[in-house]
């Protein structure tokens, strides 16, 4: 199997030094790349970022061969993080829009344990994000603008689990997902699309009330318009940066 890189995938340099542990492989699976980064047990980054595209047939297996590539390309770590984009219960991705119908019921975390050996917890891609931008402090709603939409709800900091705003009807009859995922951005173009945006924006407001939102994920950078109030526009890394707090969420 041939992968594309952004870059070159180097061979994995030496073991770590002076880094408080345990060291987390945080990995991040989108429609168009994947992603991974070490961080350390304060959640800061002890390596570069390495991306390596997306498996044009995105299968299950093939996926994997895209991650060994990118585990090769770090240091030793201690444990695994990952951010998958579709429905997660204990381990097993239950959806995948954006990527491929046999990952319906595919046990993620079993698989990636047995070929590393090392601890894995997975969850949805959009709630790890969400982890790694949010403040702790009342209602805080998370977007991810790529492939698809992600989206993670917050309440005092916790996980409101299981939010898939991407999939809920919204106008005449399609998805939010329809209108804000890269397919809505090729098919009504840039200026309408930042329109849509906005509307979706309102409509979050009026149905979570929420205190803080957050836009990440590649297509912000389509993003014109200037945020309302408590909007904040956030880095697309911060779907690896959340990657820790999977741990200290489910000990």
């Amino acid at each position: 199997m041939t992968i594309k890189t952004s870059k070159p995938v180097s061979p994995a340099p030496g073991p770590l030094t002076k880094t408080s542990h345990p060291v987390t492989m945080c990995i991040d699976i989108g429609g168009s790349g994947l992603k991974a980064m070490l961080l350390d047990a304060a959640g800061k980054p002890v390596s570069d970022r390495e991306r390596v595209e997306t498996p044009a047939v995105p299968t299950p297996q093939l996926v994997l061969g895209g991650l060994d590539q990118l585990r090769k390309a770090l240091p030793a770590f201690d444990r695994v993080s990952v951010g998958f984009p579709g429905v997660i219960k204990r381990g097993t991705t239950y959806t995948a829009a954006n990527l491929h119908p046999a990952w319906a019921g595919f046990p993620l975390q079993t698989e990636l344990e047995k070929l590393w050996k090392k601890p894995v917890r997975v969850a949805n891609d959009a709630s790890v994000q969400g982890y790694g931008v949010i403040k702790g402090e009342g209602v805080e709603l998370a977007l991810t603008l790529g492939t698809g939409l992600g989206s993670s709800l917050f309440t005092d900091g916790r996980l409101c689990p299981g939010l898939e705003l991407g999939h809920h009807p919204w106008l005449k009859d399609k998805e939010y997902e329809d209108y804000l995922g890269r397919r809505g951005l090729d098919k009504y173009g840039k200026k309408k699309w930042n329109k849509l945006l906005q509307q979706a924006i309102e409509q979050t407001a009026k149905l979570f009330n929420w205190d803080h939102l957050y836009l990440g994920g590649g297509n912000t950078k389509k993003i014109d318009f200037t945020p309302g109030k408590n909007i904040e526009i956030v880095s697309n890394e911060a779907g690896l940066l959340g990657g820790v707090a999977l741990w200290r969420e489910w000990k």
